[in-house]
């Protein structure tokens, strides 16, 4: 078997990196978390996102669903 190996700080291999992404790691940060890849002297980590790719994980929809923007109104100060 021919490992590719990602980040050679902690041995992790581009295998790992995308079994991580399968379990639901999105970003590299998540996959930092998950096997410390990108956290001590962070080479790999542009190595990371490319193995994320550009829309791995589904965006996010906002709490309400509808869209609306973010805005309220507010009273006035006194």
């Amino acid at each position: 078997m021919n490992r590719v190996f990602v980040c050679s700080c902690f041995g992790v291999t581009e295998e790992q990196v995308r079994s991580h992404a399968d379990a639901g790691a999105c970003t590299p940060r998540q996959i930092a978390s998950a096997c410390k890849a990108g956290t001590d002297c962070g080479g790999c980590v542009r190595r990371i996102q490319a193995l994320l790719g550009r829309g791995a994980c589904p965006r996010r929809q906002p709490a309400d669903g509808a869209g609306q923007p973010l805005t309220a109104e507010l009273p006035e100060a006194a």
